[in-house]
């Protein structure tokens, strides 16, 4: 798994903005800047939709106060799926979402977790991390169900603390 002074991976990913979807690299997309990157299993499933997302996109203009950059959502969904996510919830202006349909990303990242029990395929780990220009500074990853270590007011303890 990503740690702490590692570079992103450089993997070749599907960022949407409200510009539209084009095709990146990772490493190239998260490399500058305070960037904050959080992983949810699926768009539209629920703790990602009720309680990841919109706590991020709540607290949007406190993580900017805190010096982030870029917000950027990651799910192992496709680029249809991830912009109409973004849409729905308001949060195209707010934050870029990177669609990794094949979760290579999340594998590269270490992320990747199998739900096929569930029916999901394989997925990314419900977490957050704080970037600096490419090297990731800190890692948070649920330990179990629901949004805490990886949640908006974690992430800002954390800048803050900094």
């Amino acid at each position: 798994m990503i740690e702490r002074g590692n570079p992103i991976p450089s993997v070749g990913i599907k960022l949407v903005t409200a510009e539209g979807t084009t095709d990146v690299d990772s490493a190239a997309a998260l490399g500058e800047g305070l960037v904050v990157l959080f992983s949810v299993p699926g768009a539209f499933t629920p703790t990602c939709h009720v309680n990841h997302l919109p706590g991020f996109l709540a607290s949007a203009e406190k993580l900017r106060a805190a010096g982030v950059t870029k917000i950027v959502c990651a799910a192992a969904n496709d680029a249809h799926v991830m912009k109409a996510w973004a849409e729905a919830s308001n949060a195209l202006n707010e934050i870029t979402f990177i669609a990794d349909g094949n979760a290579d990303f999340a594998s590269a990242l270490g992320l990747d977790r199998d739900f096929s029990a569930f029916g999901m395929g394989h997925r990314y780990a419900r977490a957050a991390m704080i970037i600096r220009d490419g090297v990731v500074d800190a890692v948070f990853v649920e330990d179990a169900p629901g949004v805490n270590a990886s949640g908006a007011p974690a992430i800002l303890t954390a800048l803050n603390a900094a």
